[in-house]
This record gives structure tokens, C-alpha cells and sequence, in this order.
């Protein structure tokens, strides 16, 4: 890369376990709340996938979890099958060419998150935090953002600070320097002023991702 970018070191994050406990408890039962609300919506979707585009509905994937533990993710398929094999890419966005149109839909929506439900309810996710990402992108991104690893010492969730401040708009570089922020002031209201401000970005059209 042409620069190189350094991330403040976070070193021992304070455990705030009250705050861990209601975050979790909020977790389970937001999540459990979800999946049986959205069980239709979900359903519908399933089957829309399945006569507009071959292949699974499903999509998982291996990300790193907290400290580096490996999770499954799951999504809505919006992409069409095999697309990577040419290689692992870092996505596009709206104009990755890999999306097919009701897969379009999905994300624009954030449809496709929905399954990640059950990834929260699991306890691999919250609903809050900083996206998971492959190990892949995590060895290529700290040969020139040095310290993208300490965004691992806090639970991945579906969706953060740098997802409501540009998403697929932002460089690694520039999500990390949110993920910091929420690190050091993650509480459970920031928590959910950011998960207030996500339903206003999506119904917004903009797409938190």
C-alpha cells in the first residue's frame, strides 16, 4: 500500500460487567423477539430466493469472532453462487456486479442480515459492535493498518458506529477509527442510540452495511 496507517492501542479495555450482562440479556431476548416476529417475513423471503436465483437461500461464511475465536455468520444469499471463484474480494457495495437484483433488495434493506438473529441469540454476535470480517481481510489489512486486530477485542455485532456513519462508503482505515471509538465508549445507551440510528439509515435508503 502507498500509506500506512497505525491504530491506537486499546491495551486491557475495562470489562464493564454490568454493562456486559445487560447487553447480552438485551441480546437473547431482542433476538428471540426477532426471529419469532420476522418468521413469516422470513419464510417469504426464502422462497422469493429460491424461484429468482439458483442455488442455497443461505449464505455462511467464517468470520473471527471476540479474541479471534472463529464464528459461522449466516445471511440471505444475495449474491449469485460461486462468486468467488476467481478469489476471495473485498465487496463493491450497490455496484458489485456479484448481486443479483432481488439480492439488491435485500441489502438495501438489510434483508439479508435477518438470519444473523440467530447468530446474536447464539451469543457469537451482538447486536451492536464492529462487523466481523474474514481472517483473510484481517492478515491483508494489518500489513498497512497496523492495530486492525484490536477491533477482535470486543464482541462483533450486526451493526456499529462505522456502519451508520457510510458502511460500504468507508476504506478499512476509515471503519476502524470508528470501531475504536465505540470500543472505548461502548454503554449500553450508546448501544441503543446506535440501534435507533440504524432503522433511521435503512428506512433512509443509505444502507447501513
Amino acid at each position: 500500500k502507498d500509506s500506512e496507517y497505525y491504530v491506537e492501542n486499546l491495551g486491557n479495555l475495562p470489562p464493564k460487567n454490568w454493562y456486559r450482562f445487560c447487553k447480552r440479556v438485551f441480546d437473547i431476548l431482542a433476538s428471540l423477539f426477532g426471529l419469532i416476529l420476522l418468521a413469516v417475513p422470513m419464510l417469504v423471503i426464502a422462497i422469493t430466493i429460491k424461484c429468482v436465483s439458483k442455488g442455497t437461500i443461505l449464505y455462511l461464511q467464517d468470520r473471527l469472532g471476540i479474541n479471534g475465536k472463529p464464528i459461522m455468520i449466516v445471511k440471505f444469499r444475495t449474491m449469485i453462487m460461486d462468486a468467488e471463484k476467481k478469489g476471495i474480494q473485498w465487496s463493491n457495495g450497490k455496484s458489485d456486479s456479484r448481486i443479483y437484483p432481488f439480492g439488491r433488495f435485500l441489502r438495501n434493506t438489510r434483508l439479508d442480515e435477518l438470519p444473523q438473529l440467530w447468530c446474536i441469540l447464539k451469543g457469537d454476535m451482538s447486536f451492536v459492535g464492529p462487523r466481523p470480517e474474514r481472517e483473510c481481510f484481517y492478515n491483508e489489512f494489518e500489513t498497512y493498518i497496523h492495530g486492525f486486530s484490536e477491533r477482535l477485542k470486543v464482541k462483533p455485532g450486526l451493526t456499529g458506529l462505522a456502519q451508520i456513519n457510510g458502511g460500504y462508503h468507508l476504506k478499512p482505515e476509515e471503519k476502524i477509527l470508528y470501531d475504536v471509538e465505540y470500543m472505548k465508549k461502548r454503554s449500553f445507551w450508546l448501544d441503543i442510540k446506535i440501534i435507533f440510528k440504524t432503522f433511521s439509515v435503512v428506512f433512509g435508503q443509505k444502507g447501513a452495511k
